[in-house]
């Protein structure tokens, strides 16, 4: 992240739309009920705000102002991350949301809409990590471990762009939430945690010095909400995305949550 304001800019994925496709009548789904799966674990996405005890996020602004402009209700319902996509698949909820990343092999059982944010996967360390600087230097020392969450990018760019292609090497540390990687390497059960940028920036910034991000971005990603195979809220929702693109609310959504926001 070069100068905060654009990089927190960059963020918001694609080219915005011409004006006027901007300016188009939006669908109306006529305040049907969208059930809407999240795991509440990826902060500032989707999270529980610790002041309120409420789940709060960018991802849930987001989908507000969908509802609001597509005219439909949201019912949130909550699953873990390794159980969402074959559930979204299955039709047990309507649309999915937890930073997802959009990835061909995933396509084969859901659909996406269109990218509605672009970040990159950086290396998150404490902030007084000197033993290694980059993937190269990380990979040398085989003593060095790395949290990640099972079947996430994370997980898979730590066994191919910074390890062996082992899935199963030992230096990988498995957890339940992308949470519990921070805290074991906060606590020094982990050497490196990797993370988007977004997220990686919000942690580093409110850990008091305590988490650095380091290196070059290793990867380049982007999220989209997913649906069962041949939904019809694909359309409604990717139209919803390019307007919320187009008059800059998902800017004031990232500034909100990824420069405004404390926890």
């Amino acid at each position: 992240m070069r100068k905060l304001v654009a990089a927190l800019a960059g963020l918001v994925a694609g080219a915005f739309l011409a004006g006027a496709a901007g300016a188009q009548a939006l669908p109306d789904l006529g305040g049907k009920t969208v059930v809407v799966v999240t795991e509440n674990a990826y902060f500032p996405l989707q999270f529980v705000d610790q002041k309120t005890g409420q789940p709060v996020g960018w991802e849930y602004d987001a989908m507000a102002e969908l509802a609001k402009r597509l005219n439909f209700k949201v019912e949130y319902q909550n699953t873990s991350w390794d159980a969402m996509i074959q559930a979204v698949s299955d039709k047990q909820y309507d649309i999915g949301m937890t930073g997802i990343t959009i990835k061909d092999d995933r396509k084969e059982k859901v659909d996406f809409s269109d990218p509605y944010m672009k970040s990159e996967i950086f290396m998150l360390v404490r902030g007084d990590e000197k033993r290694f600087t980059d993937a190269k230097s990380f990979a040398a020392d085989e003593k060095l471990l790395v949290g990640a969450q099972a079947g996430t990018s994370p997980f898979y760019v730590a066994v191919y762009n910074v390890l062996d292609g082992n899935e199963a090497n030992p230096r990988i540390k498995l957890m339940e939430t992308f949470a519990a990687t921070v805290e074991a390497l906060k606590v020094g059960d982990v050497d490196l945690v990797l993370t988007d940028s977004a997220a990686g920036k919000f942690i580093a910034d409110g850990s008091g010095g305590a988490l650095k991000m380091i290196g070059e971005p290793l990867q380049a990603e982007e999220f989209g909400f997913i649906f069962p195979k041949g939904s019809e809220l694909v359309a409604p929702i990717n139209a919803g995305i390019a307007a919320l693109k187009s008059d800059g609310t998902f800017d004031k959504l990232t500034q909100k949550w990824f420069v405004d926001y404390r926890p």
